[in-house]
C-alpha cells in the first residue's frame, strides 16, 4: 500500500500517534506545510484529546527512526525534514483523555458535578478559562468543516473511481503514474476505502495481492493500493512504453 498525495509539495501525509494509546491504530492525515507548529498542536487536540499547551511532539520516520522533536512552535511544519509515511508521536501528561480518566477522574467521583465545576484548579477549569482544547468552540468547529470537507473529497474521488475507469495516481518524488481502476474497496487491516490500481508500467509495488488477499489479479510490480483522494479519474490514454523500438 502507498501513502500517496495529489501532486502536492505544500501538504504531508503522516500518522498520529499518542502515548498512553500504544495498541490503537496510528491516525493517518494530511497537513498543510505551511502551518505553524502551535497551529498543528491545536490540530492535533481534537484527535489526541490533548492540549496544544502541554503537548510535546517527537518525529519518527517510516522505519521507527527518531528523526528529533517538532519543539519551535513558531516554526512552520515544512521547515523540518518530514515526508510522507513518518509518524508523529504525541506526548501529554496533562491530555483531556487523562482529564477523564486518571486522578481528576478519581476527585470527581468524591465530589458531585456541582462542587467539581466550582474548583478553580483543575484541568478543566484551566483548559476553560484559556479556552483550549474542546473549550475552544471556533477552532474546534473549524476542524470538524475541514475534516468534513477532506472526507467529502475523498468520498467524491472514491465514488468516481469505478473498476475499469482510467485514472492517473500522482507520488511525491516519482512522477505521475497513469493507471486502470481494478478494484474499490476496503483493505483488511487498514482503515477506509482504498483504490485498487493495474499501472502502465511495472512501477507498482504487487499483482493486486496484499496481505496474503487477493483483490484482483495482474502482473507483478503492474499493482498498486492508494487512497481515494490521491487518485485522479478522467481521460487518460494508456503511456507508450517505446518498447517497439528496442531490439
Amino acid at each position: 500500500m502507498e501513502g500517496i498525495q495529489i501532486i502536492t509539495q505544500d501538504f504531508v501525509n503522516v500518522h498520529i500517534t499518542k502515548s498512553g494509546g500504544e495498541d490503537a491504530a496510528p491516525i493517518e492525515r494530511r497537513f498543510k506545510k505551511e502551518i505553524s507548529i502551535q497551529d498543528f498542536k491545536t490540530k492535533l487536540e481534537l484527535l489526541t484529546g490533548g492540549s496544544a499547551v502541554t503537548m510535546k511532539l517527537k518525529l519518527y520516520d517510516n522505519k521507527n527512526n527518531y528523526i528529533g522533536d517538532l519543539d519551535n512552535d513558531q516554526a512552520m511544519i515544512g521547515s523540518y525534514p518530514i515526508e510522507d509515511g513518518m509518524r508523529i508521536h504525541v506526548i501529554d501528561n496533562f491530555s483531556l483523555v487523562k482529564d477523564f480518566d486518571t486522578s481528576d477522574t478519581a476527585e470527581r467521583f468524591r465530589l458531585s458535578e456541582e462542587e467539581y465545576e466550582k474548583k478553580g484548579d483543575t484541568l478543566r477549569s484551566f483548559l476553560q478559562r484559556n479556552k483550549l482544547g474542546k473549550y475552544n468552540e471556533e477552532e474546534m468547529n473549524k476542524m470538524r468543516e475541514q475534516q468534513q470537507k477532506e472526507m467529502a473529497e475523498e468520498a467524491e474521488r472514491a465514488a468516481a473511481a469505478v473498476v475499469g475507469a482510467r485514472c492517473e495516481v500522482n507520488v511525491p518524488g516519482a512522477g505521475p503514474r497513469r493507471a486502470t481502476v481494478r478494484y474499490n474497496g476496503p483493505l483488511d487491516g487498514a482503515r477506509g476505502l482504498w483504490i485498487g490500481v493495474q499501472y502502465d508500467e511495472p512501477r507498482g509495488k504487487n499483482d493486486g495481492e496484499v496481505n496474503g488477499k487477493r483483490y484482483f489479479t495482474c502482473p507483478p510490480k503492474y499493482g498498486g493500493f492508494v487512497k481515494p483522494v490521491y487518485v485522479t479519474v478522467g481521460d487518460f490514454p494508456e503511456e507508450e512504453t517505446g518498447l517497439e523500438d528496442e531490439i
